[in-house]
């Protein structure tokens, strides 16, 4: 799906930026991992590639607009071209609603999700003009959707930022042959949600399963999308097989909130 393709992953640590890159590494791209700490990196992209001709690892952090461009630059550099550019770096970790959270938590999401997402796009815009190309952003069910379970609003107000600058962003780069599009998840199942499902489970004193159950009590399908799953949507929005499609938010979450 994506032979002779490049794809930069922005935000790869041991969840859903891990799983993008390795399946669009298995689909045939040429891939650039990049977050903030270069061993954990380094460590990763041995995993996926262990001679490494097919992904490489760059340290960038998205607050950084120069870090950003030299992020793209090494792409380039590295395999010849861009063609797709996955945004997952994200602070998800400020939680609590309108009492809990603070204006410093605020700024912080929205510095982080919004503003460095931004600096990220505006970075790979020249390159992807060279030959049209996809940017595909990772939104969260949460701005859709809130959670009593996990109440996060300022993260949740920052992704709903992005989505509105989806919009944005696909009418302005579409004449660049630049296809901007969002992918939403609910829950999905890799280590953090399994370090969730675990710390309940402890805290309640109640079988991991039933946990399980509580959090796919509104999912049609019955199962939490494991990350790899979520991957695929978004490396279906990196290739060619999505040619037209843009400005688009494709929920990946067992049917739990219809649209």
């Amino acid at each position: 799906m994506l032979e002779g393709k490049t794809v930069t992953v922005v935000g790869v640590g041991p969840g859903l930026g891990r799983e993008i890159a390795t399946v669009a590494a298995r689909d045939g791209a040429s891939v650039m991992i990049a977050a903030r700490s270069a061993e954990k990196l380094d460590t990763i992209a041995t995993g996926i590639d262990p001679d490494g001709r097919q992904v490489a690892a760059f340290a960038a952090d998205i607050t950084d607009p120069q870090s950003c461009l030299d992020l793209m630059a090494a792409a380039v550099a590295r395999f010849g071209s861009l063609d797709a550019v996955v945004v997952v770096a994200a602070l998800d970790t400020v939680l609590g609603g309108l009492r809990d959270s603070s204006p410093d938590d605020w700024r912080k999401a929205l510095e982080v999700n919004v503003i460095g997402t931004i600096n990220v796009v505006r970075a790979a815009v020249e390159p992807l003009s060279a030959g049209g190309g996809a940017i595909v952003l990772i939104g969260s069910q949460s701005m859709l959707l809130p959670s009593p379970a996990v109440p996060q609003i300022a993260y949740a107000a920052s992704k709903g930022a992005l989505l509105s600058a989806t919009y944005h962003l696909a009418q302005e780069l579409g004449p660049d042959g630049i296809r901007v599009n969002m992918v939403v998840p609910t829950w999905m199942w890799g280590p953090p949600v399994e370090l969730y499902v675990d710390w309940q489970s402890s805290a309640r004193g109640v079988e991991r399963h039933e946990i399980v159950s509580e959090l796919t009590a509104g999912m049609p399908l019955g199962e939490i999308p494991a990350d790899e799953e979520v991957a695929d949507a978004v490396v279906f929005l990196c290739s060619d097989r999505s040619r037209m499609i843009t400005g688009q938010s494709l929920l990946v979450n067992a049917g739990e909130l219809m649209r």
